[in-house]
């Protein structure tokens, strides 16, 4: 009895309960056991490098993109048990999420604000890793950086088509001639083309068969790649040890080769003459440049979580999701544009359209098509194309990649430009404005 009562008595003073214990570890034994005894703490490593914590280094954009997609799950659970992909109901369906169901428009406006913003991130963190050049192996064997590198790429795509097939769901007019536009892009693909476009909206029209597919994509299909893509993405950088900064710790820690010190050595068998066996410890296991992932790793990333959940509450109480009228095939708006993110695409389509005699060019396939296909390909090459010293990876603007960083930079900026036109500078029959100027108004077909 009287043992009973001591297991069942308060902990001693100093102790920790076991709840807490492993989020906040006493000693080094205790946070290396945090590590293997919480399954939410099991994937990341005992040790990291004390430089990749650093706030200006990454910006934690990574996590701030995995604390999005967190959000879009949460989020769009509810919306999945109250919206019906049906061409009859999904607007009735939306229009009840948005004015009747009890927080129904605060959760609308965190899924919507939530998709936007991985996107914006997603980029963002795709474009810290090329300015750090923190796909090059600098650490010798067993790094394969290159390769996480074009994870990050598909993982940008599966983020922009998740966006994109969820912004025809709400099956209003501003969902319906977006997806119009995006989708006529891909039909300007010589030869395959249009039969592209009829298996993306599953026939010549988008209708039933088109929002089917493309709910069925954006809660089944896409996720499901992006989270098993996001797993090998995690463990990758596990196994490369750590962000790309690190590599530098382990450089400055062992410069140079140890001297090997010729003398006899005793073993077990008896006395062996030549060299004594030298001990050398990785850059990982350095006490001054390494601390414990529990709590120095795990309080960051906590508060990059509930900094990025907390943000998208705030805006999604101010924000309100817009819900214009439903689609109707019929009434074409004035302008027709595609999502933000696209809208980069459509200006160049426009700008290389011309005439030349009777010679129409088609910027549908040049602006949509080619060149954003030799950009994506280029940028998944860029790894083995890049011949900078391996000491410039992990660091920003070397001098040794100025050249390359200074092109990317400008294309960078020209999206950037693009993205602002169409969205801020085109009018009615796709026309320049300035942001400031009134557009005229455009009669409306009845």
């Amino acid at each position: 009895m009287a043992l009973l009562k001591r297991k069942a008595g308060p902990a001693a003073p100093g102790v920790h309960p076991q709840p807490l214990w492993s989020f906040r570890p006493r000693s080094d034994r205790e946070s290396g056991d945090a590590i293997v005894a919480n399954f939410v703490l099991h994937w990341f490593p005992a040790k990291v490098a004390r430089a990749s914590l650093a706030w200006g280094y990454s910006f934690w954009l990574g996590t701030a993109s995995a604390a999005l997609l967190l959000l879009l799950v949460l989020s769009g659970l509810p919306l999945l048990f109250l919206y019906v992909p049906s061409v009859e109901r999904a607007y009735a369906s939306v229009k009840d999420i948005e004015y009747v169901v009890t927080f129904g428009a605060w959760i609308r406006s965190v899924h919507r604000i939530s998709a936007h913003l991985m996107v914006a991130v997603v980029f963002l963190h795709l474009v810290r890793v090329f300015l750090t050049g923190a796909y090059k192996n600098a650490a010798g064997g067993g790094q394969r950086r290159e390769r996480n590198w074009v994870i990050g790429v598909a993982m940008l795509l599966l983020t922009l088509f998740l966006s994109f097939t969820g912004y025809l769901l709400p099956w209003d007019q501003l969902a319906s001639w977006a997806v119009t536009v995006g989708t006529n892009i891909a039909s300007s693909i010589p030869l395959v083309g249009p039969q592209l476009r009829e298996l993306m909206i599953g026939g010549r029209e988008i209708e039933q068969a088109t929002l089917i597919r493309f709910y069925v994509l954006h809660v089944i299909v896409l996720p499901g790649g992006l989270g098993a893509l996001f797993a090998y993405h995690m463990w990758r950088i596990r196994k490369d040890g750590g962000l790309a900064v690190s590599d530098h710790d382990g450089q400055a820690a062992h410069p140079h080769p140890e001297p090997v010190v010729p003398t006899k050595t005793y073993s077990l068998l008896g006395v062996a003459r030549g060299q004594s066996p030298v001990i050398r410890a990785s850059a990982l296991e350095a006490p001054d440049t390494t601390v414990n992932a529990v709590p120095d790793l795990t309080r960051r990333a906590a508060i990059v979580t509930l900094g990025t959940i907390a943000i998208v509450s705030i805006l999604a109480v101010i924000i309100r999701s817009p819900l214009e009228e439903p689609a109707n095939a019929l009434l074409t708006p004035n302008p027709a544009k595609a999502p933000w993110y696209f809208l980069w695409l459509q200006e160049i389509v426009t700008d290389t359209t011309f005439r030349i005699g009777s010679f129409t060019l088609n910027g549908a396939f040049i602006g949509g098509v080619l060149l954003p296909g030799l950009l994506l390909a280029l940028l998944t090459a860029w790894p083995w194309l890049d011949r900078s010293p391996a000491r410039a990876a992990g660091r920003w603007f070397p001098a040794s990649r100025r050249r390359q960083t200074g092109v990317f930079l400008l294309i960078v900026l020209g999206i950037l430009i693009l993205t602002f036109v169409g969205m801020f500078m085109r009018g009615p029959y796709w026309q320049l404005f300035w942001p400031w100027e009134a557009w005229p108004e455009i009669p409306s077909r009845i």
